[in-house]
């Protein structure tokens, strides 16, 4: 869930208001991932030497920033001195200082100054980090990066080589700039909602942040376009990317059909309206999602169950005719499939070709042979944690990989050191403390 709406960087949300669960040491499935052990390579990053701003919070922005920072960029997340309020999402943890698990998920590879934008020292140093950065990354309400004179018009020129990337809810022009938006708002409003449940009732959210990650997917490819641009022209430019344009996108084809024919795509569950047999199969012990999405899939899945007679029928070689009997060809398979477990079924399915996969839990699918294959969930260090989960980017580069994976930061954690690389002394950054640069408790780190 992303704001992209706070109304200004200093406002909070009553973290009192948000449900918490007591999470110990013990309810963690860690010890179960190996630690995440760096490869031998010399490479950088492909993005080392670009240094990123990020005024974001929530999810969609802070999330395009660290696919930057995964790539090798230097990003410098600015937060309020009492951190960004992601940190208090639940459950809770005594490990993370009583913060929450989901800040971590989108903030890795970053490192975190605490300012306080409303004091004169405090945005006079932001104003220097911005002076200094390839990329800035924000996603507050429209027209609050302009109250601080950290607006796109403000600085395109005096930086015009910086990438400004605004991400919010209805897009930085028209006449919706001004509306908040939330994850599940978008998925309502896109009609992506109308595509998910059963056709006997209303459709339903998706509960992943679907909208916020794909927004920030959305983000980063804008700023990687941007950038390749300015290294051949020398030119900055403004990426723009709202949640809801992402939700025009993220309803995918049925767009066009509905364009195309008039023809809006209905709820069918775990059916499809393009293909058949298609949807959730019951092996003798468990789930399984099959995909017939050709007439060669079609037959193959019909000869896995020795009904050879079905995967030749010269009628059911017409994808019309085969989504007419879809519930016949369905009971045949589930008769059939029912009779053996999963694990007789699997390896005859991906022998023969054929797209299926268990329906599995969350809990299973992380545990699952396909993610250890991956490498894609580790452990890494923390400072308070000891220990914390990372689940890496689905990114392969094979010259410039991207960077090992570090916690996100805590608050404040790198206010010194980003400090003393910007050219302040210790008598300095006392002074800076002083006049409120950082809050009212100073420096947390």
């Amino acid at each position: 869930m992303d704001l992209s709406m706070l109304k200004d960087p200093q406002e909070t949300v009553d973290s009192s208001r948000v449900p918490v669960e007591k999470t110990g040491k013990a309810d963690r499935p860690l010890h179960d991932f190996p630690e995440h052990i760096s490869p031998q390579r010399e490479a950088p990053g492909p993005l080392a030497g670009m240094r990123v701003i990020d005024f974001t919070h929530f999810v969609a922005g802070p999330f395009s920033a660290m696919i930057l920072a995964d790539l090798g960029a230097e990003v410098i997340k600015v937060e309020p001195p009492r951190g960004e309020d992601f940190r208090q999402f639940p459950p809770a943890d005594p490990a993370l200082d009583g913060q929450g698990s989901p800040f971590l998920w989108a903030n890795r590879n970053k490192k975190s100054i605490a300012l306080n934008l409303k004091s004169k020292a405090g945005l006079e140093i932001a104003k220097k980090l911005v002076a200094g950065a390839d990329v800035l990354v924000e996603n507050y309400s429209t027209g609050v990066m302009e109250r601080f004179g950290l607006g796109y018009e403000d600085l395109r020129e005096t930086h015009p080589k910086l990438i400004y990337t605004s991400v919010s809810a209805y897009g930085r022009t028209g006449p919706y700039a001004d509306r908040l938006g939330f994850d599940t708002v978008i998925q309502a409003e896109s009609g992506f909602m109308s595509f998910n449940g059963y056709p006997d009732r209303e459709g339903v959210r998706v509960l992943p942040v679907i909208m916020d990650t794909s927004t920030a997917l959305m983000a980063a490819n804008g700023i990687l376009a941007a950038l390749l641009r300015r290294a051949r022209d020398g030119i900055g430019q403004r990426v723009d990317v709202s949640l809801y344009d992402t939700g025009m996108t993220m309803v995918g084809y049925g767009a066009m059909q509905y364009l195309m024919n008039g023809v809006e795509p209905k709820r069918l569950g775990n059916s499809s309206s393009d293909t058949a047999p298609t949807g959730a199969f019951r092996a003798s012990d468990a789930s399984f999602f099959l995909s017939s999405s050709s007439t060669a899939v079609f037959q193959r899945v019909f000869r896995v169950i020795g009904r050879d007679d079905i995967a030749d029928d010269p009628e059911l070689q017409d994808r019309i005719e085969r989504l007419a009997r879809h519930d016949e060809l369905r009971d045949t398979l589930n008769a059939a499939f029912g009779q053996k477990p999963w694990a007789y079924w699997e390896p005859k399915l991906r022998e023969a070709g054929v797209p299926a996969g268990e329906i599995r839990s969350l809990a299973d699918a992380l545990h699952s042979k396909e993610t250890r294959a991956a490498g894609l969930v580790t452990k890494i260090p923390h400072p308070t944690a000891g220990f914390v989960p990372n689940i890496a980017l689905p990114i392969r580069l094979s010259d410039t990989p991207m960077v090992d994976p570090v916690a996100a930061p805590t608050v404040g954690q790198h206010t010194t050191e980003i400090l003393g690389n910007m050219g302040y002394d210790p008598d300095q950054i006392a002074g800076l403390e002083a006049a409120g640069a950082f809050g009212p408790n100073g420096i947390t780190q």
